[in-house]
This record gives structure tokens, sequence and C-alpha cells, in this order.
């Protein structure tokens, strides 16, 4: 079930409204939850339920069994079943054909031709997501960093919190499962902050993201037949597409989430208003960075040890972290160029720099502050690239024919361009003007009469420009 769709839009509120009739009965607004996310989940499709079930009931059991066992051998090999299980389900239904298909190329470049068959696998919605979000659960037990719950419902409810289930964030269970057991009541304050972050993320995924997605999607497609302006158009507007769809999910989640009493964590922190890529890195997709640096970068030594061992740490987690966004070589020279970005902050040792947000206490930045974030910014662009293209191939070329310098003063979608400049010019402004909040339409301490006109002008703007064919999500497909 899609978060722009008319489907949700009923799901929504009729759901809240049978959930608050609960209240003060969590044992029961826990198993309401549970049951409303499997509807929102099967909603795509009934056979992939049991992969969650089946997830949930290992990592439920093997929490149990960490807990009570004594013996440190019997403990790894229980955290080892929950690593081959989940990732063996993810690494099955996402990276089955492209290694397959790796593996038969490697051997042909050398001559041998093998006669390997792909199947027809469909990749289940979310399995990226949850499968980390329950090997947190296990990881945490197994370090006694947590300790296990016996309540089953409350587990699965944790595991499929239909808000955050297909596209994150990727909750901790320290953060999202204690909360299963905290006395929810209705919350104005609360409902109201969350109603403003969903509007704040429909305004970017139904006007930015979707009236980007028609240009780039146009000229990604088909990029010999555009000039080098037209390219770096579509480049950029990719950067934004890509940022309004998946924060602009994350905020429907986290909002959504508030309607119910609960608290996510933040997954995005104004990115494009980074100094450089170590602090893009801090502030994009949040949830999941901050997972490979505690359960896989960290591990593995972190920054601590000689030059060559941190160098070697940063090019695995950023591939690694590309590797998780999808089956291509493309998402993997993605997270390869990021390596090479971060390389000469981690050089210098000016990698954790800029922690703050940018031109604090100040109402603009100064001339160094705005080079550095354009430099960033632009550094940004080109790694999406790669992101977006369908083959590493397809990115080099795109970029060659940039860098050829046929910048030719048409522009091919001059009316959607058009409108598109002063649309993302709000949405910047807005998150400039909030870039130290929580969520950029957390905007109470302005007075009600521009508190509600502020709501009333994203609305219209939505009314008037958004796009309404119930586009996915990007994220879905990872």
């Amino acid at each position: 079930m899609l978060f722009n769709s008319i489907e949700f839009l009923i799901f929504l509120p009729t759901t809240f409204m049978l959930y608050w009739l609960l209240q003060d009965k969590m044992k029961w607004q826990n198993l309401f939850i549970l049951a409303v996310s499997y509807v929102f989940y099967g909603w795509w499709d009934l056979r992939f339920l049991s992969l969650i079930v089946l997830s949930s009931a290992v990592d439920y059991a093997i929490g149990l069994g960490l807990h009570q066992s004594e013996n440190k051998s019997k403990k790894k090999l229980l955290l080892a079943v929950s690593l081959a299980v989940n990732l063996g389900l993810l690494g099955f239904f996402k990276y089955y054909n492209f290694f397959v298909d790796s593996f038969v190329d490697a051997f042909e470049t050398l001559g041998i031709a093998l006669n390997a068959r792909t199947l027809n696998i469909i990749l289940p919605v979310g399995i990226s997501f949850y499968t980390f979000q329950t090997l947190s659960y296990t990881i945490d037990i197994y370090r006694n960093k947590m300790q296990p719950t016996r309540d089953v419902i409350a587990f699965f409810a944790y595991v499929s919190f239909f808000p955050q289930l297909v596209a994150g964030p990727i909750e901790r269970a320290s953060n999202l499962l204690p909360q299963f057991f905290e006395k929810r009541t209705i919350s104005p304050a609360l409902i109201s902050d969350g109603l403003r972050q969903i509007l704040w993320g429909m305004f970017k995924k139904i006007v930015i993201a979707d009236n980007c997605a028609v240009i780039v999607d146009a000229v990604f497609s088909d990029y010999g037949s555009y000039n080098s302006t037209m390219l770096v158009v579509a480049a950029v507007l990719f950067a934004f597409q890509i940022y309004g769809d998946f924060s602009g999910y994350s905020d429907i989640a986290i909002g959504t989430a508030k309607l119910f009493g609960f608290r996510l964590m933040t997954n995005f922190a104004v990115p494009y208003f980074s100094r450089d890529i170590a602090e893009f890195w801090r502030r994009w997709h949040i949830s999941l960075s901050s997972w490979f640096r505690d359960y896989l970068y960290i591990p593995l030594g972190g920054s601590r040890g000689k030059f060559f061992m941190k160098l070697r740490n940063v090019f695995i987690i950023f591939v690694v972290s590309g590797f998780w966004h999808g089956a291509n070589w493309t998402f993997i020279a993605w997270g390869g160029l990021n390596a090479v970005l971060f390389l000469p902050l981690l050089i210098r040792g000016t990698n954790r720099k800029h922690t703050k947000v940018v031109a604090e206490n100040r109402y603009l930045p100064n001339i160094r502050e705005v080079i550095q974030m354009l430099r960033t910014f632009v550094l940004t662009v080109i790694a999406w690239v790669f992101f977006r293209s369908d083959s590493v191939r397809d990115s080099v070329y795109y970029l060659k024919k940039i860098i050829s310098g046929n910048f030719s003063q048409t522009i091919h979608y001059q009316k959607d361009v058009m409108l598109l400049i002063p649309l993302i010019g709000v949405m910047l402004m807005i998150e400039w003007i909030n870039r130290d909040k929580s969520h950029q339409l957390d905007i109470q301490r302005f007075s009600p009469v521009i508190r509600h006109s502020m709501y009333v002008f994203l609305l219209l703007l939505i009314f008037f420009f958004g796009k309404y064919s119930s586009t996915t999500f990007i994220y879905f497909q990872f």
C-alpha cells in the first residue's frame, strides 16, 4: 500500500480511529498494530508475509536462547543462525541472479561459456529494511546491550510496524521495542506535529520528487539524444528527486508513527546543506549509516589502528552500503566513489570537522560555507549519476557526454523545468529556515497566522502541482 494512494487515504484515518478506541488497553493496541501492519504489507503480495513471520519467529526464539545460554560457543552459534537465516533470505531474493550473471560474465571474459540459469525472483518489498531491524535485536542481545522480550505480539509488531516497514527508518530494537510496553494516550501536540510532518513529506514526494521524475526518467532512459545542458539538468533534478522521494517517505513514516503515539528516529537532516562528504553521510539515510557504523565499521576497528586499516574500513562500509541498495554494479561503483570522495577528509583528519548545523545562530552562511555546500552538492550529483544509471558503462558515457561540452541553450521540457525551479526553491528555503529542527515543518515558534498560512500554501501547491498517479517510492526496490 503506497502512502500516496487512495487506499492509504482510507486506511490511515480508519486505523487511527479504531486504534484509539483501544486506549488504555496496550496489549490490544499492540495486537491491532500487528494485524493492520500485516494488512498494509500484504496489500502488495500476501505470499511475502510468510518471510516477515519467519524472520520474526527465528529472531524471537534466538533472542530468548541468547539470553538463557551461558555457553559462549552456543551463543555464537545462535547468532550465526540468525545471521544465516536473515542474510540468507535477503541474499537469495535480492542477489541470487546478480551473482549468477556476474559469475557467467566473468567466465565469458576468459572465453568460457557457461549455461547457468537465473530465476524469476520477485524482490519482496522492504526486505532490506526489516532484515536489518531484526538483526539489530539479536546482535544487541548477544552483546548484552539489551534484554529479550517474551511478549511475542509486541516483538512481531516491532518488526512489522507499518509506518516504517517497507522503507525505514531502520529502527533499533533498543529504541522502538520498549515503546510497545509503554502506555500510549492521545497527545494532541504529538498528533498535530505528526500531521505537519506528513504534510511536509507529501509535499516533497508528490510535488518535488514526482515532478522531477518526469524529466529524469526521460533523459536517463535516452541520454544519447540530449545535449550536455539537459544532462546536467537531469542529474541535478535526480538529486532532488531521490531526496524528495526518500526523505518524503521518512517524514510520512515518522509523522504517521506519531499519530499512534510512537517516536521514530530522524532519518534525514538537511543533507544538501552539508559542507563535505562526511557531513553529508551523517545527514543522509541516518538509520542505515549509523547501522553500518555500529554493526560493521566499529567491529572492524573503525578509525582505530594504522592508516591502511582505517582506509580498508572506510572502503568496506561504503561499498557494502552501495551493495545494500541493490544487485547492480552501479550501486557498488556509487559506494566506491563516495569512499574516494571521503578519502581526502580521512587523510587530513577533518572527517569530523562539521558536526553542527551550518551557519549556526546566523541567518545566512558566509561565502566559504556557500562554496563548501556547492562543492559537496556537485560531488554528490556526480555520484548520483552512477546510482541512477542502468549500468556503469552508461554512467561513464553520461558523464563523458557532459564533459564533451555540448552546452546548447536548448532545454527540453522547458515548461516543466521552469516550474520546478521555484518549487525546489520553496523546499530549500523552508529547509534552510528550519535546518536545526527535527523536521522542516516544525514551525511552532512562529505566530498562528504564519503557521496556518504555510500549511494552506503547501496544500495548494500539492493540489495544483502534485502528481496523483500513485507513483511508487524509489527505495521500495531496495
